[in-house]
């Protein structure tokens, strides 16, 4: 199982890679328990600034759940139910990771995979990639915590024709929609990935993760806190802030510690 997902680190940017080309990286049980166990060890690492998500092989993200594996182990709805557990369990993590991620995406990006893409921060994909949920030709539905995602990601209304259409559609819709961030050509899709992470990895990662921290908590409609608004001044006390703005009157590349 091991090698069904491959972890590299170059620097401070680590790349996870669903390495099952055979299958278009078709998502299973252990892969999806392992991408989880993944996304919380690398969520934990504070020198990691930046974590890239790709597809093995060039034609594919991933298609989503491998359909072999509904006759063993979602056959009925108590396997279903124990299956789904795993998978909100790995969505959760790439929720709530504190370290900026980036899908980047080649070819087909449907089900299982938009869902993962889809909760990344950034998404770059190339021009000939495909989206799409069409599970309604499966008899299935997406359950809650998945749907609470589409959702967030670009709204009931779009949530809605996509789940009930069940349609393909490419990556200019997809960008028109929300799904993905960045269109480029499908030859420049790896270049334009890293060079975007090696931009995050360059910026201060306690701004990057206080950043993401605080557009969750505005999700919210509840009033902030004292506590949480004056987390809002606490970069001015880190000595990031320091070699940020010397750095910047002295026009040089600034070399954050993440302190």
């Amino acid at each position: 199982m091991s090698d069904a997902i491959l972890v590299e680190r170059k620097g401070n940017v680590a790349t996870v890679t669903l390495n099952r080309p055979h299958k278009l990286n078709a998502l299973t049980k252990p892969l999806w328990q392992r991408l989880g166990d993944l996304l919380i060890e690398l969520g934990a690492d504070e020198s990691l600034r930046c974590i890239v998500l790709r597809g093995a092989g060039g034609k594919a993200f991933s298609p989503g759940n491998d359909i072999s594996e509904f006759e063993t182990d979602r056959s009925n709805p108590e396997q279903a139910k124990a299956y789904g557990k795993l998978m909100h369990r790995t969505l959760q993590a790439l929720r709530d990771c504190p370290v900026p991620t980036l899908a980047l995406i080649e070819g087909i990006c449907v089900g299982g995979g938009m869902e993962i893409a889809g909760l990344c921060d950034l998404r770059i994909c190339g021009r000939s990639s495909r989206f799409g949920a069409p599970i309604n030709r499966l008899g299935l539905v997406m359950a809650y915590p998945e749907i609470e995602s589409l959702r967030d990601l670009v709204g009931e209304k779009r949530a809605l024709e996509i789940l009930l259409e069940g349609r393909i559609f490419g990556a200019e819709e997809a960008q028109d929609m929300g799904i993905v961030t960045r269109v480029v050509d499908d030859d420049a899709v790896e270049s334009e990935a890293y060079a975007t992470a090696e931009r995050i990895a360059d910026g201060a990662p306690l701004v990057a993760r206080w950043h993401k921290k605080f557009l969750k908590r505005l999700r919210s409609a509840a009033p902030l806190s004292e506590a949480e608004f004056d987390e809002g001044f606490a970069c001015y006390g880190t000595e990031d802030f320091g070699i940020g703005y010397r750095a910047f009157l002295a026009k040089e590349k600034p070399d954050f510690k993440g302190r």
